[in-house]
């Protein structure tokens, strides 16, 4: 005997939980359907377990998209500070720590236990562990069939999110229904993810691995150029951190990086400056501005000796060495993949689907919230924001 709902969601993430909550408090029979054994693994990890469940600066431009005007109408309807208003009725204590990123102050499980409240206030039905079997459209309802009962719903949600970390069990099921009915995708790649080098190429840099520091970041073609000015971190096998897991979004394979590790200061004219006045050592200059073991490494790689004199270097070697580490271009032979993507870039075509309410032109009653579309938020709580508000676009209207 198949269960009748007026809408199922499929995917008990954020963005599935906050869709089935609103459409539930509108008096909507709902049934979240989810295949996991844990309820919201990807928020549970995020932001170092406390989850980074906004930005206070979210808007339209802090996203990608084939279509980039598409997400304004949902972020513009749903706000960060609608989303802070439900974390302080829930009274969950939370703080800023950099550049409007809001973190619980004591872990993730807060906003996962708010948002399941926030279900069960709307009556949703929960269904998990169950799989997904199949999808078919009869008439005006979906035939939804699951490792437990048969499930029939007027509208269905596929909030299923992407590919990205795969071991709490991210699947590609959203982009095989999508298919299924019809709806353009945009070919996914991983987003927020480190980048990695040629090992040959790299070896000069490993001994750096661990250094830190803050670095203006560029990448991409024209309009697509992003830049930002975050923290780099050196790796054994490339280079991660803020700066490059925003930074990698934009960059596509074969493309290079631009990067100024000393953003503050001009450093051919600096030590041209000095020449006259000081009696240092290149190595010793240097590390007044960089750690000492970057300061090595990089004069090694860039064929400078640290005991070199400043006031001995030749103008044309001092600009070089300016142009190694203002404009330092490097080319990644790859990245991390999705084992370490904290998204997934690309999915469905936002073409395909209504600003207003996520769902599917050519499919009435089939909508598509949070990672599962082509809209990726830069880092720092802005892809929750997206799940909350595409989540609130859809339950207000499923």
């Amino acid at each position: 005997m198949a269960e009748s709902f007026d809408v199922a969601v499929i995917g008990a993430g954020a963005a599935g939980m906050m869709c089935a909550s609103v459409a539930g408090q509108r008096g909507r029979r709902v049934v979240l359907i989810d295949h996991a054994e844990k309820l919201a693994e990807k928020i549970r990890i995020s932001g170092g377990g406390r989850c980074n469940f906004t930005n206070t600066d979210a808007n339209w431009q802090n996203y990608l998209s084939q279509n980039p005007h598409f997400c304004r109408s949902a972020l513009s309807r749903y706000t960060a500070q609608d989303f802070i208003a439900l974390v302080k009725k829930h009274r969950i204590p939370f703080h800023e720590k950099h550049k409007g990123q809001l973190f619980c102050d004591r872990s993730a499980d807060d906003i996962i236990a708010m948002l399941k409240a926030e279900c069960d206030a709307g009556g949703v039905q929960w269904r998990m562990p169950v799989g997904v079997k199949a999808v078919a459209k009869e008439g005006e309802r979906f035939r939804i069939a699951t490792s437990g009962a048969e499930i029939l719903a007027d509208s269905i949600v596929i909030a299923t999110g992407g590919l990205s970390i795969p071991k709490i069990g991210a699947t590609d099921f959203a982009f095989r229904l999508a298919k299924q009915f019809g709806l353009p995708l945009v070919e996914p790649r991983p987003g927020l993810v480190p980048l990695t080098f040629d090992a040959g190429g790299w070896a000069p840099f490993v001994p750096m691995a661990g250094i830190s520091l803050e670095v203006d970041i560029e990448a991409g073609e024209k309009k697509s150029r992003g830049h930002f000015r975050e923290d780099l971190l050196f790796t054994h096998r490339g280079l991660s951190g803020p700066a490059v897991l925003q930074i990698s979004s934009y960059w596509r394979e074969g493309g290079a990086l631009t990067l100024n590790l000393l953003p503050a200061l001009d450093v051919a004219q600096a030590l041209i400056d000095d020449k006259t006045r000081i009696r240092k050592t290149l190595g010793n200059w240097l590390a007044q501005h960089l750690p000492a073991r970057l300061t090595d490494g990089l004069l090694a790689a860039n064929d400078f000796r640290a005991d070199a004199r400043v006031p001995d270097l030749p103008d044309r070697q001092v600009r070089r060495l300016g142009d190694a580490l203002n404009r330092w271009t490097v080319a990644p032979n790859g990245s991390e993949g999705y084992r370490k993507a904290e998204v997934t870039l690309g999915g469905v075509d936002t073409r395909a689907l209504s600003q207003q309410t996520m769902m599917a032109h050519a499919v009435p009653g089939l909508y598509v919230i949070g990672e599962a579309v082509d809209v990726t938020g830069w880092l720092g709580g802005y892809n929750f924001q997206w799940a909350w508000a595409s989540g609130v676009a859809a339950g207000m209207a499923a």
